[in-house]
């Protein structure tokens, strides 16, 4: 990993936010390591089904939280001449590497939780095995808020992703430890097995839903939320030489942000005022993305018979009718082609 992280320059600032990402996807690692080894323990003391079930999920954790940092360091990577539009799409990649592993664990729990169904074996040690798992639990915890957090602060999907698998673990163990409590109040054997086949079903879900948002980022799906975000900030620096904005599209790769959409300008505006109005843009989102947004406008020149009416350009020495109306410029409008283009 050493090499690989040298070839991305990590400012030593406190502000830093890929430096943050690597850093706690780096404990991560670290942490997953040594609970997965606790979860281990507590199975060989108790045997039990249910705790290995949640010790095979610890597995997927450390190795999906390993891939996970590669590709924290290659998303942050600049774009070049191999890749003009940067190297973010890798998260989305992780992510799905990681829903996978998911599933192919749940399999793994299946089988256990068969064997402990049909043939229940005694739990020597369970009330320290609970311990050991309880702690365990606790710490991760922590962990998945941590990397949540960190994620969204600094617009990381890798490590949000990865805080929801390990709060998946969190899950995982309190309802292992339901079902053991169960097994230790009633003798009950089976119940072992059937605490296990329900964590194999919970993490089948969670896989599933990593795998799903993968796809969803690597086919560029659309991002309501996102283009709701991006009108307001449209709206908010509305002029009155923006007559209108259609044909919004956005897409995310790792930190980076892709913003193209189509600008009506005055029809008599000259090149160079058209271009300065679309500086004055490009520079509104860099600024509100903090220069991590890269913003293509197409210019189109307005029609008098069409735009007259809805345009509150003033003064205007082409104008043809009088200011009537002007449209909202809600996400579902901005997206919308030009009714000229239909």
């Amino acid at each position: 990993m050493g090499g690989t992280l040298s070839a991305v320059d990590l400012q030593q600032t406190p502000g830093n936010p890929q430096r943050a990402r690597v850093f706690t996807i780096t404990g991560s690692v670290v942490v997953g390591l040594a609970l997965m080894a606790v979860k281990f323990y507590a199975y060989w003391l108790t045997g039990s089904a249910a705790i290995l079930s949640d010790a095979l999920e610890s597995i997927i954790n450390v190795v999906a939280s390993s891939f996970a940092l590669t590709a924290v360091v290659l998303a942050a990577k600049p774009p070049d001449r191999s890749h003009p539009y940067g190297h973010g799409k890798i998260e989305y990649l992780a992510v799905g590497f990681e829903g996978a592993l998911i599933l192919m664990a749940a399999l793994g729990i299946f089988l256990e939780a068969g064997r402990q169904l049909w043939q229940p074996q005694p739990l020597p040690a369970l009330p320290l095995g609970l311990g050991l798992l309880m702690g365990a639990g606790l710490v991760n915890l922590a962990l998945g808020l941590t990397l949540i957090a960190v994620g969204r602060r600094t617009d990381s999907i890798t490590l949000v992703a990865d805080g929801r698998h390990i709060l998946t673990d969190v899950y995982t163990s309190a309802g292992v430890l339901a079902g053991l409590l169960l097994v230790w109040f009633t003798d009950q054997l089976w119940l072992d097995g059937a605490t296990a086949a329900l964590v194999g079903i919970n993490i089948l879900y969670t896989g599933w839903k990593l795998v799903r948002q993968a796809f969803a980022g690597l086919l560029d799906e659309s991002d309501t939320a996102l283009l709701e975000q991006l009108a307001a900030i449209l709206k908010a620096h509305r002029k009155s030489s923006w007559i209108d904005i259609h044909q919004l599209r956005a897409r995310k790769a790792g930190n980076r942000l892709f913003v193209d959409f189509h600008l009506i300008l005055p029809r008599d505006f000259q090149l160079e005022e058209a271009h300065q109005e679309v500086k004055e843009l490009e520079a509104i989102f860099k600024s509100h993305f903090h220069d991590e947004a890269d913003v293509h406008i197409h210019i189109d020149p307005c029609d008098r018979d069409q735009e007259c009416p809805s345009c509150g350009y003033d003064p205007c020495q082409s104008r043809q009718a009088q200011t009537a109306w002007q449209r909202l410029w809600r996400q579902d409008v901005v997206v919308g082609k030009r009714e000229s283009e239909d």
